[in-house]
C-alpha cells in the first residue's frame, strides 16, 4: 500500500473539504490528525469515515510526543498542515490561542517533521513534502489601485491572526533553508463553500438571513476580498503536492474581488430566488451596519499567475457559480448548521458582536 498523506486539522472547513475531495480524486491513503476544537467537526467526514484508506487520529499539533508517534506509526509521504486558528475577530478578542496554535504548533510540527525526514531512506526523502497552508492576510492591506499580492510582496500583517500566520510562514521558510526540509508554502485568499463554520462571513449571512436575523456588515461595507471556492483551493493543493518545488511559495486566488456589501447583497438575491416564500424576503432588508473591526484591512487581492503559469492551475468556479453552490448547500443541510451553532458558537457571537452595538442578535 502507498504511504499515506498526513493532514493536520482535517476536520476543519478547508481540511475536511480537502479530504472529501482527495477521495474523489484518489484512492491513496490519508491520515487525519485533528484536535477537534470548536471549528472541527467529524460529521463533515462521515461519508468517507469507513473507507479502509482513511484513518482519524485525535491529537494536538502542540503535543510533540503525539505527533512523533503518529508519524512513526503511519509513515506519511507528505504532510498537509491546515491546523490553525483562523478567525480574525477571535484573534482580536483573544490573541493568545493564535500564537499557541499557529506559531508554537507549527514549530513543533516542523521539529517532528524534521526528525521524521532525517530517518527516511533516500528514495523516501526525494518524495517527501511538507505543505504549509497559509493566507493572503500575511501581506497586509491594499489600496484600491495597488497591484494584487504576489509571492514577492513584503509581509505586513495587521491582525494578531495575520501576524501569527506570518510567523508560521517564516518558520517554514527557515526550516527549508536551515535544515533542508522540502517544504512548500501556499497563501490563499478568502475561502468559501460547504462545511464552513458559521462565524465566517458568507455562512453567517446565509444562516442569519434564513432565521430573519440582522445581517451585520462592518463599517460601510466597502472592504474588498478576493474569494476562492474551496473546491478550487483543494485542486490547487493537490497540484502543488504533485508538481510544486520545495522552497517555493504559491499564491492561490480566485480572481474574484468583491466588496463585503456586494457579497451580502448577492447572498440575499440568491435567497430571494431559492426561498421565495420566506417570511423574511426580500432578505436585503435585514442588512445592518455595525462598528468596524479594529485595524480592518481595506482590500486583499491575489495574483495567482505563478500557480497558473508554472503548474497549470485554473479556478473552475467563478464567484457567481461558487456562491450559488454554497447557498444551496446550506439550504440543503440545516441539521449540520443546527449542530455546529449550538452553545459555544452562540457565546462567541455574543462576545464579539455585543461590543459593536446590538445590530446583530446573538
Amino acid at each position: 500500500m502507498h504511504h499515506p498523506i498526513f493532514v493536520t486539522g482535517g476536520a476543519g472547513f478547508i481540511g475536511s473539504n480537502f479530504i472529501l475531495d482527495w477521495f474523489v480524486a484518489s484512492s491513496s491513503p490519508l491520515v487525519n490528525f485533528d484536535k477537534l476544537t470548536y471549528a472541527g467537526n467529524l460529521h463533515n467526514l462521515e461519508s468517507i469515515s469507513k473507507r479502509p484508506e482513511y484513518r482519524f487520529v485525535h491529537g494536538d499539533i502542540c503535543d510533540r510526543a503525539a505527533v512523533d508517534q503518529a508519524l512513526r506509526e503511519h509513515r506519511p509521504r507528505a504532510i498537509f498542515h491546515f491546523a490553525a486558528e483562523s478567525h480574525v475577530d477571535r484573534s482580536i478578542v483573544s490573541p493568545e490561542a493564535f500564537l499557541e496554535t499557529n506559531i508554537r504548533g507549527t514549530f513543533l510540527l516542523l521539529e517532528a517533521a524534521r526528525a521524521y525526514y532525517a530517518q527516511l531512506a533516500e528514495s523516501e526523502r526525494q518524495q517527501f513534502r511538507f505543505l504549509h497552508i497559509s493566507t493572503d492576510e500575511v501581506y497586509g492591506s491594499l489600496n484600491a489601485s495597488d497591484p494584487a499580492f504576489s509571492e514577492t510582496t513584503p509581509y505586513a500583517p495587521n491582525s494578531p491572526y495575520a501576524a501569527s500566520k506570518a510567523a508560521s510562514d517564516h518558520l517554514v521558510r527557515a526550516y527549508v533553508h536551515t535544515y533542508g526540509l522540502p517544504a512548500i508554502i501556499t497563501n490563499c485568499s478568502n475561502n468559501y463553500g460547504p462545511y464552513q463554520f458559521p462565524e465566517k462571513m458568507i455562512p453567517l449571512m446565509i444562516t442569519h438571513a434564513l432565521a430573519g436575523k440582522s445581517l451585520p456588515i462592518y463599517g460601510d461595507g466597502s472592504n474588498v476580498r478576493d474569494w476562492l471556492y474551496v473546491g478550487d483551493h483543494c485542486a490547487a493543493l493537490r497540484l502543488v503536492l504533485e508538481r510544486g518545488l520545495p522552497g517555493e511559495t504559491y499564491n492561490i486566488g480566485g480572481r474574484n474581488e468583491r466588496s463585503n456589501r456586494s457579497v451580502v447583497e448577492a447572498i440575499c438575491t440568491l435567497l430571494d430566488e431559492l426561498r421565495p416564500n420566506s417570511a423574511h424576503a426580500p432578505h436585503a432588508k435585514l442588512i445592518s451596519y455595525v462598528k468596524d473591526r479594529p485595524g480592518h484591512d481595506r482590500r486583499y487581492a491575489i495574483n495567482a499567475d505563478k500557480l497558473e503559469r508554472k503548474l497549470g492551475w485554473r479556478a473552475r468556479e467563478n464567484f457567481e457559480s461558487g456562491l450559488r453552490k454554497t447557498v444551496q448547500w446550506y439550504l440543503e443541510h440545516p441539521a449540520w448548521v443546527e449542530d455546529v451553532t449550538s452553545g459555544a458558537y452562540q457565546q462567541w457571537m455574543q462576545d464579539n458582536y455585543q461590543t459593536r452595538g446590538a445590530a446583530c442578535e446573538a
